[in-house]
Parts: C-alpha cells; sequence; structure tokens
C-alpha cells in the first residue's frame, strides 16, 4: 500500500490541557511571542494564558453575550472580540481593554481578522456585512460591505490585499481599500446547498481553503488566480467543520469538526495523517507558532494542546518546498545523514568506539589506556577514557581523566567529559560551567551547538535533574534554528521512555503510560537502525541502545495501559504497534506478543467476557455500541479477528456514527471476503449513514452484481429483495413529475437566490443531498417505498408564496433572470423581494414564488396559464406569507383590517387558497408577535378577518372552490379593486373552480360576463342574477360591474314549519293532491338554465304584465305595474317604460319572472360543482368535479306514467305529495323578480332595476300555464 495510503495516527492523549472556562470555547489565538495564548468562552469570558506553564494570567471580562470570534493582530498587540449581540471589544496585548463594547452590527458576530499589517480590523456578522474598523481610532471606517448572506468568516490574504469573506452561500473575493468585489462563487454552496464556513490563505497567497457546513463536510481548495477548484476535496468528516488553520510553512492543516475530531492533513495530497479525539464538538483550532503544536477547543470547555507526530508522513510534502536546504522526513534525513554525518566531535579510534557501542567497555577502556601509555600526551584518549569511566559510574576517575585531558589541551571533548563527570559527582554548577566553556570550542557550529546542549540535558537527567534536563530538551526543540532536527525528538523520546521505565518500576502505571505515549508519538516507525547509526554519539557517551528505542516504547506502553487497568487502550496500543512494526521487528517481538496478548485474554474473564465476540454481539443487540467496540477490538487486535468480527465492529462505530472508522472494518472485510455482496452490502450502510451518498450507490450497484453472479441458487435470490438503480430513479422521476403538475413554473431558489426553471429545479434536486439519500435508501427495497418518496419529494419541492400589494416599480421577470436576487440593488420593489426569500429561507423554504418577476408578463400564453393556475399554486403552497406594507411593527388588532391589502381583487383567493399562512408587518415582523406556525389558527386574527371581509368564519379556514352560494362569493369581492379591470373577473377563477381565456383589454363587462355565464352554466345557480344596478353589454340578466353585489340580496320572510303545516294543511282541501302534483311535475321538468354565446335559456315563472303606469320621483322612475297572477307593484328604474293597459294595449310583451330555483323541490342534497380537482377535500388530492356533482334529475321517473301524471291519488308516494305541497306552500310566499321586455327577434332582455323587485302570487291555478323558458339576451 502507498504511504500516503496509510491509516491516520489517532491520537487521545493530550500533551496539556488549559481548563477554567465555564461554556463552549470558540476562540483560541496564540501570540506571535510564542509565550500566551488568548481563549474566548460563550461564558462571556477571554483569558490570557501562560502556554508553558498553564497559568491564567488574566481573565477579561465585559462582553455582555456569550463571545463567538476572536483575533490576535499580527504584530501582537491587539486582541478583538466579537460577541453574540453584535458588540466588539477591543484590548491590549495584556489584556486591558481599550474599548466599551461598541454595537455596530445588528446580529452575532461571524468572524474577526487583521491584515498583516495591522492598521484595520474586519467584522464579519450573521447580519451579512463586513465592517472595517481603524485600528488608530477603533472606529469603523466607510460603508459596510453588504455580503447579502450571513457572514461566516473573513480573512485578509498574506499580503492585505485582498479580503475573502465566507457567507452561508457563497465565497466573495474584495479589495477591502476600494469596497469592490473581485470575484464571488458558490464553494461548497454548489454542493447540496452547503454553507461556506471557514477561510484560510496559504502562506504565498496563491490559493485559498474553504471549510463546508454538514452538507459538506469538506476542505476545498480554490485558485487564487481562477477561483477554480484545485484537485480533489478533503474528505473524512462526516458533520459540520467549524475551523480550519494551517501551519506556519503551509503544508499541513488542521480542521475542528462537530464529529468531536481534529483533523490534521497533509495539504500536498489531501491525506489526514493524524486525528485528534475530543469528548465533545470542537469549534476552534490554532497551531502554535513554531507549528509543532495544535491548540482546539468546544463544547467540553477546555483547551486541549496537542503534539504534531514527528513522523515521516507529515513532513513528506515540505522537501518539495525546499528541498536544497532542508530534509523534512525523517527517511530523508537519515538517508542523508548516513552518508554526511551530523557534526562529528568525537575522536575516539574505530576500535574503540564499536567497543563502546556494543557495551565492552572493558576493552574500550583497556584500548584507551594503551594509547595514553603510547602518548601521554594523548588529551583526546583521555577525555574518551573517561567517558567510559563515565558509563561505569566511575566518577572519580572520569573526572581525572578529564581534568588530565584539559590540562594537556583544553578541548570540545575534554570540556564535555568534565562536565558529564561532574554531575555524575552532583557538582552541577560546576558541571554547568564545564558546558559553558565547552561553547568556546563550536566554533558557532549550529549542529555542534544544538548536540552540546542535548549532551548537557542528558547529563543533568542521568544525574537526576530530570525535570530540569526535560524542560531543557523542550526548550531547545522550540528554539532549535532547524526545526526539522531529529535530534531533539529522539532525545525527548529517549528521556520519556527512561521515565516511563522508573514510573513503572514504582508501580506508577498511568503516569508511565503517559511518558511512553509521548516517546510514542514523537518516533513514528521502527526502523532505528540508520537512526543509531547517525546519533551514535549517545550510544559512545551514554551507552543509549536506539535501535531498540522503538520497540521499547511501544512495548512498554502497551504494558503501562495494561497494568494500568486500561485494557482497551492497551489492546489499541498493542494494535497500533503491529500494524506499524517491520517485519523485522515483529520477528523480535513474537515471544513479548504471545505474553501480552495472552495476558490480555486473562484479564478479560474478570470481566465476564469469556468468548469476546459472542459478548460483543450482546451488547451491540442491546445497543451498548461503546462496550461492543471494545470487546471487537480486542478481538481484533489479539489476532482473532474474521470478516464477521469486523462487520459487527463496523455496525457498532455506525451506531455511534464514527463512519470513517466504520468503512475501514467495511474495507477489511471486502479484503477478507471479496468474492461476497455482504461487504458491500454493509459498505453501502455505512457510506450511507456518512452522507457520502455518491459512494454509496456505487457499493449497492456492485452489491447487486456480487448477488447476481453468486454460484448458489439462494444467495441470487436475495436479489429480489431490492430494487436496481434504474426502478428507484424511475419511481422518484415518477413522483417528481406528479408533484410539480400542481406548483409554479419558475420558483426563486432561496439559497442561491436564483430564478429557476422546472428543468434547473429538477436538476438541482437531482445534485442534492436528499435525492441521493433518497436513491440510495430506496434501492434497498423492492416495493420502492412510494410514500417515503412522496414524502421526501414533496419536503424538497414545498415552496412558499407571497401575497401582496404591488407598489411602485415592482421588479419583473426579466429585472431578476440570470442575477442574485440578494445582490440587486435595493430599490423599488428588490427590498421587498429580498426580505421575502430571506425570510422563508431562514424558516427552512427552499423555493418561493412571487407574482411580481415569477412569470413572464409579456408572454400571454404563460399569463393565461398563470392566472387559471393560480388557486391552484397557492393551495398546494407549503405555506403564503402575507406581506402588510402599511402596517407598521406593533401595531395593535384592527391594523389588519384597515390595510389596503384588503381592498385589492386578487388578495382574496391568496387569502382563501392556501391552508397555512403568515401575516408580516412593515418591517417583516409577524402581526400581533403572532408565532403560531399558522394565522389561520389564530381566533383574534381571524375574526379580524372576518369582521374586514364579511366573508364567514368556516370559509376563512377551509375554504372549498366551487359554484355554489355564487352570490354569497361574488359579495366578497364586490368591493374590491384591480389595476387591470378584467383581473376582477379574472381573481375570481380560482374561487369558482372555472378554467377560461385571459384576455387582457376585452373590459371589465365581457370579462365578467365570461365568469358568471360559466358559472350559471356549469352549476345551474341563478343566484348570480340577483342584483340591482345596470345591466351588462354581454347579457342584460348580468351585472356591468361586481358592486351590483354589494348590497346583501333582498331576504325574504321564511316560513316555520308549523306556517307551512298550516299552509299544507288548506292546500290539501283547497287545491288538492293532483293539482299541487302537477305543478311539482311541471318543474321538475324543466330544464337546468344554461347560457351560450351570451344568450341565456332560462327557467322560469313568467307573469304577463298587462298595466304600466308612470310616476316620477325625483331622478327616478316609479312605475306601477300590473301583472296576471300578481298582486300589483311597484318598480323603480332609470329606463323609461312604455306605459299601457287593457284598454290601451301595448305591441311589446313584458313579463315579470321568477327564476326557478330546484332547491325550492327538496330533492335529495348534491355535492357542490367545482372544476378544481383536488382541492374540495385537502385530504384527498385525487378527487375529481365528477365525485361531487351529478346533473339535476327527477325523482318522479319511477312514480309517474310516461305522461307525468298520477292516474290516481292513492299511487302517489306519500313523501313525493308531501313535497309537492311544500313547495306550493313557498310559491304562494313573496319572491324576487325581475322584470323581461321582449326583443323584435322574440328574446327578451332585462330592465335593470335600482331596488329589489318583490312580487306575491295571487292565482296559484295561473302558474300552470306560466311555466316557460326564455331566451334572455
Amino acid at each position: 500500500m502507498a504511504e500516503a495510503e496509510k491509516p491516520p495516527i489517532r491520537i487521545t492523549t493530550t500533551t496539556q490541557t488549559f481548563k477554567g472556562h465555564r461554556d463552549s470555547i470558540f476562540g483560541v489565538a496564540v501570540f506571535p511571542d510564542r509565550r500566551r495564548m488568548v481563549t474566548a468562552s460563550y461564558d462571556k469570558k477571554l483569558r490570557l494564558w501562560d502556554l508553558e506553564n498553564g497559568v491564567v494570567l488574566k481573565i477579561m471580562e465585559g462582553n455582555r453575550s456569550g463571545i463567538r470570534e476572536l483575533a490576535v493582530s499580527k504584530d501582537g498587540e491587539w486582541i478583538a472580540s466579537g460577541n453574540d449581540g453584535g458588540e466588539v471589544i477591543v484590548w491590549n496585548k495584556d489584556g486591558e481593554s481599550l474599548t466599551q463594547p461598541i454595537k455596530v452590527h445588528s446580529k452575532a458576530i461571524g468572524s474577526l481578522d487583521f491584515p498583516p499589517d495591522s492598521t484595520f480590523l474586519a467584522s464579519g456578522s450573521w447580519d451579512t456585512t463586513v465592517e472595517l474598523w481603524n485600528t488608530k481610532t477603533w472606529l469603523v471606517e466607510g460603508d459596510p460591505i453588504n455580503c447579502g448572506s450571513d457572514v461566516r468568516c473573513a480573512r485578509y490574504s498574506p499580503s492585505g490585499e485582498y479580503l475573502a469573506i465566507a457567507t452561508k452561500n457563497d465565497i466573495q473575493i474584495w479589495n477591502p481599500h476600494k469596497r469592490e468585489r473581485l470575484a464571488k462563487f458558490q464553494g461548497h454552496s454548489a454542493f447540496n446547498g452547503a454553507w461556506n464556513t471557514s477561510l484560510v490563505w496559504t502562506p504565498d497567497g496563491k490559493q485559498l481553503v474553504s471549510a463546508g457546513s454538514a452538507s459538506d463536510p469538506t476542505i476545498r481548495i480554490w485558485d487564487s488566480a481562477t477561483w477554480q477548484q484545485v484537485g480533489e476535496p478533503c474528505k473524512g468528516h462526516p458533520n459540520f467543520i467549524f475551523m480550519i488553520a494551517l501551519n506556519p510553512t503551509g503544508t499541513l492543516l488542521a480542521s475542528a469538526s462537530r464529529d468531536n475530531q481534529v483533523r490534521l492533513w497533509r495539504l500536498s495530497d489531501r491525506q489526514t495523517i493524524a486525528i485528534f479525539k475530543h469528548s465533545d464538538e470542537v469549534y476552534c483550532v490554532a497551531f502554535s507558532e513554531d507549528g509543532k503544536y495544535i491548540l482546539s477547543g468546544g463544547k467540553d470547555a477546555i483547551i486541549s494542546k496537542w503534539a504534531v507526530p514527528l513522523v515521516e508522513d507529515i513532513l513528506k510534502d515540505q522537501a518539495s518546498d525546499d528541498a536544497a536546504s532542508r530534509k523534512d522526513t525523517l527517511k530523508e534525513q537519515v538517508a542523508d545523514n548516513v552518508q554526511q554525518s551530523d557534526c562529528e566531535i568525537l575522536a575516539i579510534n574505530t576500535t574503540a568506539r564499536n567497543a563502546c557501542i556494543t557495551g565492552d567497555l572493558p576493552t574500550a577502556d583497556r584500548l584507551l589506556t594503551q594509547e595514553i601509555n603510547a602518548d601521554t600526551k594523548d588529551y583526546n584518549s583521555y577525555a574518551n577514557r573517561s567517558f567510559v569511566k563515565a558509563r561505569n559510574s566511575d566518577w572519580d576517575r572520569a573526572l581525572d581523566d578529564a581534568l588530565k585531558s584539559i590540562s594537556i589541551q583544553p578541548s570540545l571533548m575534554g570540556c564535555i567529559s568534565k562536565g558529564i563527570a561532574l554531575c555524575g559527582k552532583r557538582q552541577f554548577e560546576d558541571a554547568m560551567q564545564a558546558f559553558d566553556i565547552a561553547f568556546m570550542y563550536v566554533d558557532a557550529d549550529l549542529n555542534k551547538t544544538r548536540l552540546l546542549l542535548l549532551i548537557k540535558a542528558i547529563a543533568l537527567f542521568n544525574a537526576n535533574q530530570r525535570d530540569e534536563a526535560i524542560l531543557r530538551v523542550q526548550e531547545l526543540a522550540t528554539t532549535r534554528p532547524n526545526p526539522n532536527s531529529l535530534a531533539c525528538g529522539i532525545v525527548e523520546a529517549y528521556l520519556h521512555v527512561q521515565l516511563g521505565m522508573d514510573a513503572l518500576d514504582d508501580a506508577r502505571h498511568n503516569e508511565a503510560a503517559d511518558h511512553f505515549t509521548a516517546a510514542v508519538n514523537t518516533i513514528g516507525f521502527p526502523s532505528m537502525s540508520a537512526i543509531h547509526s547517525r546519533y551514535d554519539i549517545f550510544v559512545v557517551l551514554f551507552g543509549w541502545d536506539l535501535k531498540s528505542l522503538w520497540q521499547t516504547a511501544n512495548q512498554n506502553w502497551c504494558n503501562a495501559l495494561l497494568r494500568a487497568g486500561r485494557l482497551p487502550e492497551a489492546i489499541e496500543a498493542y494494535r497500533y504497534m503491529m500494524d506499524r512494526a517491520d517485519e523485522a521487528t515483529k520477528a523480535r517481538c513474537i515471544d513479548w506478543s504471545t505474553a501480552f496478548k495472552h495476558d490480555c485474554s486473562m484479564l478479560y474473564p474478570t470481566t465476564g467476557a469469556t468468548d469476546l465476540a459472542a459478548v460483543g454481539d450482546d451488547a451491540l443487540a442491546a445497543g451498548d455500541y461503546d462496550r461492543a467496540i471494545e470487546l471487537y477490538s480486542a478481538a481484533i487486535h489479539l489476532d482473532l479477528a474474521t470478516d464477521t468480527i469486523f462487520a459487527k465492529r463496523s455496525k457498532a462505530r455506525s451506531g455511534k456514527m464514527l463512519w470513517d472508522d466504520a468503512l475501514l472494518d467495511v474495507e477489511k472485510v471486502i479484503e477478507l471476503n471479496p468474492s461476497s455482496y455482504f461487504g458491500y452490502q454493509l459498505k453501502h450502510e455505512v457510506l450511507h449513514g456518512a452522507h457520502r451518498y455518491d459512494e454509496a450507490i456505487e457499493a449497492f450497484k456492485i452489491m447487486l452484481s456480487k448477488l447476481e453472479d453468486a454460484p448458489d441458487t439462494e444467495t441470487t435470490n436475495l436479489r429480489r429483495q431490492y430494487a436496481s438503480p434504474s426502478e428507484a430513479e424511475g419511481a422518484i422521476e415518477d413522483r417528481i413529475k406528479a408533484q410539480l403538475e400542481d406548483a409554479p413554473h419558475r420558483l426563486i431558489n432561496t439559497s442561491t437566490g436564483r430564478l429557476c426553471n422546472r428543468e434547473v429545479q429538477i436538476n438541482a434536486f437531482r445534485m442534492s443531498a436528499e435525492y441521493k439519500e433518497l436513491l440510495s435508501s430506496t434501492m434497498k427495497h423492492a416495493d420502492l417505498q412510494m410514500e417515503r418518496i412522496r414524502d421526501v419529494v414533496a419536503m424538497y419541492f414545498r415552496y412558499v408564496m407571497l401575497s401582496h400589494r404591488w407598489e411602485g416599480a415592482e421588479p419583473s421577470l426579466h429585472d431578476i433572470q440570470n442575477k442574485v436576487v440578494y445582490d440587486l440593488d435595493p430599490v423599488g420593489g428588490i427590498p421587498k423581494l429580498q426580505s421575502f426569500c430571506k425570510t422563508a429561507r431562514d424558516m427552512g423554504y427552499r423555493w418561493t414564488w412571487i407574482d411580481t418577476c415569477c412569470i413572464d408578463q409579456t408572454n400571454n400564453v404563460e399569463v393565461q396559464q398563470s392566472v387559471n393556475s393560480m388557486f391552484i399554486w397557492y393551495r398546494h403552497s407549503a405555506l403564503t406569507i402575507i406581506y402588510l406594507s402599511d402596517v407598521p411593527p406593533s401595531s395593535q388588532p384592527g391594523a389588519l383590517a384597515s390595510s389596503v391589502w384588503n381592498t385589492r381583487g386578487w388578495t382574496v383567493q391568496e387569502f382563501l387558497a392556501p391552508k397555512f399562512v403568515l401575516f408580516y408587518q412593515k418591517d417583516w415582523s409577524l402581526y400581533l408577535d403572532d408565532r403560531s406556525p399558522n394565522h389561520k389558527d389564530s381566533l383574534e386574527i381571524m375574526q379580524e378577518m372576518g369582521h374586514a371581509t364579511g366573508i364567514d368564519a368556516q370559509s376563512l379556514v377551509a375554504f372549498r372552490p366551487g359554484m355554489r352560494d355564487a352570490r354569497v362569493k361574488l359579495q366578497w369581492v364586490s368591493a374590491r379593486v384591480t389595476t387591470w379591470q378584467e383581473d376582477i373577473a379574472y381573481s375570481l377563477f380560482g374561487i369558482f373552480g372555472v378554467n377560461l381565456p385571459v384576455i387582457y383589454g376585452e373590459k371589465r363587462q365581457k370579462a365578467l360576463g365570461r365568469l358568471l355565464q360559466e358559472v350559471v352554466a356549469q352549476s345551474g345557480d341563478i343566484s348570480a342574477l340577483d342584483w340591482v344596478g345596470q345591466s351588462s353589454e354581454f347579457n342584460s340578466c348580468l351585472p356591468a360591474d361586481i358592486t351590483s353585489y354589494k348590497a346583501p340580496p333582498y331576504t325574504l320572510p321564511s316560513l316555520s314549519e308549523d306556517e307551512i303545516q298550516r299552509s299544507i294543511s288548506s292546500l290539501r282541501h283547497v287545491a288538492g293532491v293532483d293539482f299541487v302534483m302537477s305543478i311539482y311535475t311541471l318543474l321538475d321538468d324543466l330544464n337546468a338554465p344554461r347560457f351560450a354565446n351570451c344568450r341565456l335559456h332560462l327557467p322560469c315563472i313568467a307573469f304577463r304584465v298587462t298595466a304600466v303606469k308612470r310616476s316620477r320621483a325625483q331622478d327616478q322612475e316609479i312605475y306601477e305595474v300590473k301583472a296576471d297572477g300578481l298582486h300589483d307593484l311597484l318598480i323603480t328604474t332609470k329606463d323609461k317604460l312604455t306605459q299601457f293597459s287593457s284598454p290601451r294595449p301595448t305591441m311589446q310583451t313584458f313579463f315579470l319572472v321568477r327564476p326557478w330555483n330546484r332547491y325550492l323541490l327538496e330533492l335529495p342534497d348534491f355535492a357542490e360543482p367545482s372544476g378544481l380537482a383536488g382541492l374540495l377535500d385537502v385530504d384527498d388530492d385525487m378527487q375529481s368535479e365528477e365525485d361531487y356533482w351529478s346533473a339535476p334529475g327527477s325523482p318522479l321517473q319511477n312514480s309517474f306514467s310516461s305522461g307525468g301524471f298520477p292516474e290516481a291519488q292513492e299511487s302517489v308516494d306519500p313523501e313525493l305529495s308531501d313535497r309537492a305541497l311544500r313547495l306550493t306552500a313557498r310559491l304562494e310566499q313573496p319572491f324576487g323578480a325581475f322584470l323581461l321586455a321582449q326583443q323584435r327577434g322574440g328574446e327578451y332582455k332585462r330592465i335593470a332595476s335600482d331596488h329589489d323587485i318583490i312580487a306575491q302570487v295571487t292565482d296559484l291555478s295561473s302558474i300552470l300555464d306560466m311555466v316557460k323558458t326564455l331566451e334572455i339576451l
């Protein structure tokens, strides 16, 4: 396997922790002096820390709400904090406040940053703006940068020339000095609508790195020349990435995530090389100034300091940056150093040197003594023999030889030997002087200086000055000129091993484990032979065994954890060691490995886990995932693993949402059993759970192919349990089409701010996480889970409609097409559009519709389709927002009733059609501060609407479109106005459920006439003929204007049941059953009224007018009228009628007619008609007009012969007879009539009256000859 593909190092042990905050930590920053750190918490405090000892230097108070952002100027002079209340406070480097809380943003601060010259401070906020502060005055300079969406991060480029801003919806690049936007691109928003959460520039400014939210939890790199993505993204986090940070050289990147992890990435190949595990969500991360440590904090209110592992993988890519001057990986350094020693400071013959290295000290002593005897002035041999004596702890003779060497010739080796000997004799002050003098002989050689400092520290360590020794090595590692040298790391690791061994001997097992952990994290691979040769000076001087350092550290790490009772960690450490050990190391560890596994196996029975896998199964079944993972891991680490155990641990890890770990197990399952479908089935489940749906779908396809190719029939039959991707895609596509049938063709995407046609909407869904998740999950079920498909599709495509009053310059489709709504200049109706989209977006809705710019007003076909579909669109909206631009904030009840919105024609259907509505005031706050999800459920608001509109309570909250009670619906809109006169009729199409051509320019009378003609023709409802005013040119029986319906219809006095029964009793004696049945039959046989070509064929009872006499009153004409079968009556009209009487007859025929109303027959109730399928019963969108409407029919067909009259009284159905008598009783009562005048062609025209004409029958017997159907023009 390639080096880049090695699994990341998993680190759970911190180098240091900083505790004190009482709430989540959102910010951490290190000062350039490398000594101090500042942290910001939601506990409203900042803390200034000493990085070395973890002491709090200053608690900085003054914030009035939780702190979310923190920045330290590049020169280390200033600290800035930003809180949830939109306030900024500035502090000096010592933590003294320079300003009071300054509120310049209306919402939480989302980001703070200083440019390289520290002359400005940029503050970004969730209020969509970025402000620039002058650091001399701490005042905001210039206008804010309007970004159009919540600002999540703002970062100056290394040159300070650019300011990169990450918002929820895009990434923007600005010239901050000119307030000029240079570029904008979607960034992570292009992937599942994710937010852009964090930014960081590479040190050379050539690339910008960004992080995304949960919908795209990746890290992406952008070329600053083109703003195109560079290479593949960094993938690994399964959840929201809060912050990213680069090390000083720009080669390593750290990311903090909601998944409780900080990941360390190698930027060159996007590989995760280490994972630092927190106990909770991680919100902030930073590198130390030297890049050796990572500092991170989050929900656990603790800052954790992690050592960046000194491993070859981390430093691999640095070689390409400066290969000539720096060798950055262990292998490169070792390879170079085998050929060229780091520094030669030992002058010793090879034989004696080898004897020291192998530990044959007597031989080394003998050889060096021979050299001294041969040349008593050989000061080097004295110094070398002093080293040998020191290794034997013969400190007096070691000091004698050292002093002899110096007396002959002062030298570097002589001073070193003296210093070591004096340390051994615990004469530390003199020893330090000796080492100090030694520095005179290094000739300013940095390598020799570093080596001498390390020897000095080791000598102190061996003299039991261990704390001071460790501190010296750590300080040297921090300040050494060559940050990539191995020497400090090797020495520090060796010293930790020695400390660990001492702690282990004293049964301080946890302390020992910590030391061995530090050593293991410092040395990254087992092959130490080259290092042993390279640093044999430590072997010669101190007898160190560097060859086995890695093995010793790892074995004792495992042993210490085991003895500390940390069995799971011990087993994990064992596995870590075995995974990284080379074959030679494994061979040397066979005996130890066997014994260690035996010890672990013996400990598990004491916990009741005699069969690790079986007990793991029980824990998994009980949902105890931690225990299951522990047990399965123990089995795996102890080399008891099978593909089944890996599979089960994967399921347990999935239960904990540890998707990366679960996926590693899945890959192992596939590796162990590549021909089985099971591994790919499990891989699909894990990838699906990790929201990596594209990969999940590919895994599922492979699983299907494995099932299809299985050699046994039983496995092949399992294929029937699943659907193919094409089947799932087809089912989803069918549901999309059905869903969008009742939706507008164009919608605005609230995330992108762009107008999208249907094709774009569907493509957006196909690219979304919702679609991919649905496809991935649907394939698992052969029945395709149609109900869930419906729910997911409905949720994705749900949209919000706006009901409002057009004002001034409203934006058109062409004004916003191919533009981002949020970027438009806020003029005219644009702010309303922007606020509407933001309000819907903030409520979680993806799509919005507004009539001003979602319809192409220049396309007549589209306008006609939209007008006829409008009611349906509002009906099927997830929410309709009603914007009251003239209702100020904090208005009292009654403001809604007086709003101009309540006077407009279109707003009637816009309120009645939707199931959910919310009223918003001028400032886009909720009316009456009513925060219920549906204002139709608000009794107070609905009562106000009822009083304002005259609409009954039932219709207000659950309106059903249709033609019943047409007169009532016409009265609702009789006082409404529209900009275009035809719209008063068009706005009623949906309310009546009709679909008619839209013909702008036809004028009001024709538009209203066509509508009323359709209502009467379809329903037979003649209540629309009940009006007073002027006749229409379309048809004289219809009004010229909707205002003719403003007055309520004349309400005739209703008969009580007692009165009806008395009348029936009278009729039985006077008229007889035969007579009343004749009337009933005659009226029952009448056809319904019908309209054709503007002509009304009206069934009615027509009473011939016999006399008309005029009597003038003011501007009106009042006529006394006589008619056959009626009492005399008065008619008021502006029309002039010809006067006539029996002595002076007229050629023109006049009738007073009673339009026939079939409801008087008291037939069984039929459901009301509607032309809008699916709108009557909101719970059944498949019901059609035919389900509840049928044409009028006669119930007498089975009672009468073909002649229509009963043959004998006793054959009449008593119930039918009773209805006939009740009808006759009602015919005797007063009724509303209108006057018709015959025309030359035999048709009639209605003569309009300014008042209701109320007539009453005098002679019922005459009715039999007066039942007619008249054609009215």
